[in-house]
């Protein structure tokens, strides 16, 4: 079964009766150092350069040492400050815990902390919740970008300024996929952001966020650049950036300007088990959000691309699985039936190594390279099958607000695996949409270890779908060490590396 993620998301929300918090998901140009070096005094008679110490920022052969200098951000407050905006929104909601996402998780789950909500009152009925976050000026017309999460729902959202003006504004459009949304005030000779390029941001750059944490407006943090590419759940077609900037509840929305003073992504969600800051925050990158931007103003709706397939990473064991050299590309664990995949017959276990020749080193980095083509192109594929490279031309198709894509006989052991099954009976069948597949009902040994569970319905084997016993048994023997499991629990297929020793 899918589990219910609550997508967080760090807008403060202020409900009827009380403040509380929103949803949680639990560069260049860099200012000289003052001028305090004191003049170097001439060496004496009987100083010699042997005998001389190496200076400061030197290595004992005299080369120079790599500095860093430390950012002033003043400037770029100064500059772009008054294009960031505070986004104020009213809506009614039904205010019971158990109504919510969030109610149906188990509290000892630890998903129930890592995706808590926080701040949500226990009383039932209609509630007038009052919200706020932030957002950044990109137009000059007034087109803002935010977070679709700060404004979804809400049936009055108004924009403040920063010298002081409100204007109600009019949400031209949102895409929950990628949690952006266009706004649009009628004012005329708005400052502006300047727009940067997120392929140039490198780790360990420094970048800056300014927004309203907790409605504290126009609030300026700084950090570094954690990570890039990082993929979260339910965020498939979002490479986000990863940094250590203190984002908290309102932050929501705001830009993330490099040192150049330039935008290079949208603060979205923080990983929280406190409900504040823990140095972890996420942001989309800017140049997602303008695809996004650009498609709504044109067209009033975000066209995607997409394959029709469910996909995982690959790690070292699922490579010796399947023959892999190195644990590289993006595994296909299902392909949705009448799909772009399916037509171009991709299959389960199939490993996407490129697109257009251009290589897929991590799962993460094909759901958005899908999303930004036009259904009905035309990309050709490089996939690792029965253990050598193939090539698929796939036509692909257009998205629907899903993902582009996150032994022994009954009732006797199989020592080598370590699983008890049984074949599906024909309803079993039917209500799995499998023509064949095993019903395990005990594991113990490398299945347990590996976390198959009872209840798994066995597919595949290093990708060859399994029908019944014997074949399991027969393709056991001429396994190796390791084994990929295709596994369905619940609505979600995946392969699971078994190491059997």
């Amino acid at each position: 079964m899918k589990r219910n993620l609550i997508r967080t998301t760090i807008v403060a929300v202020a409900f009827a009766g009380g403040i509380a918090g929103g949803y949680l998901y639990r560069g260049r140009a860099l200012a000289a150092p003052p001028d305090g070096t004191a003049a170097a005094m001439p060496p004496s008679p009987d100083d010699t350069p042997a005998a001389m110490p190496p200076s400061p920022g030197a290595t004992s052969s005299g080369a120079p040492m790599p500095t860093a200098s430390l950012p002033g951000f003043s400037a770029i407050v100064q500059r772009y400050g008054p294009a960031v905006v505070n986004v104020s929104v009213t809506g009614t909601t039904k205010a019971s815990l158990s109504g919510t996402p969030f109610g149906q998780l188990d509290p000892h789950d630890p998903f129930f902390q890592f995706f808590r909500r926080f701040g949500v009152p226990q009383q039932q009925g209609p509630q007038i919740t009052r919200g706020l976050g932030s957002g950044f000026v990109v137009k000059s017309d007034g087109v803002i970008l935010t977070n679709a999460h700060v404004v979804d729902g809400a049936s009055q959202v108004t924009v403040k300024l920063t010298d002081k003006r409100e204007f109600p504004a009019k949400v031209i459009g949102i895409d929950k996929t990628t949690d952006v949304a266009v706004l649009k005030i009628d004012a005329r000779g708005l400052p502006t952001v300047k727009i940067g390029d997120p392929k140039r941001v490198a780790v360990g750059d420094w970048v800056l966020a300014i927004g309203s944490p907790f409605g504290f407006e126009n609030s300026a943090t700084a950090g570094i650049v954690s990570a890039r590419g990082r993929s979260l759940p339910d965020a498939g077609y979002v490479p986000f950036l990863q940094t250590d900037v203190a984002v908290n509840p309102g932050n929501s929305g705001g830009p993330l300007f490099d040192a150049a003073g330039e935008v290079v992504g949208i603060n979205s969600q923080i990983y929280s088990q406190s409900g504040g800051y823990m140095g972890l925050s996420f942001a989309i990158p800017i140049d997602v959000a303008t695809h996004v931007e650009d498609q709504i103003l044109a067209h009033g709706k975000v066209v995607r691309g997409r394959l029709g397939v469910t996909i995982q990473d690959v790690n070292q064991d699922l490579a010796t699985s399947f023959g892999l050299p190195r644990p590289e590309g993006a595994l296909v664990s299902s392909v949705q039936k009448d799909s772009a995949a399916a037509q171009a017959g991709l299959k389960p276990g199939d490993v996407i190594l490129s697109m257009d020749r251009k290589p897929i080193t991590a799962s993460s980095q094909l759901p958005p390279r899908v999303a930004d083509l036009a259904p009905g192109t035309r990309v050709h594929l490089q996939v690792w099958r029965d253990h050598q490279k193939r090539d698929v031309e796939v036509k692909v198709g257009e998205a629907k607000d899903e993902m582009v894509s996150s032994v022994g006989e009954h009732g006797k052991e199989q020592g080598k695996l370590g699983i008890q099954v049984r074949p599906l009976a024909p309803e079993e069948r039917k209500q799995a949409g499998v023509d064949g597949g095993l019903l395990v009902e005990g594991v113990q040994g490398p299945a347990a270890r590996a976390g198959i569970e009872p209840g798994d319905v066995l597919l595949a084997l290093n990708g060859t779908p399994v029908k019944d016993v014997p074949q399991l048994r027969g393709l056991l023997s001429k396994a190796g060490k390791h084994v990929a499991l295709l596994v369905e629990r619940g609505d979600a297929r995946i392969f699971v590396p078994v190491d059997l020793g």
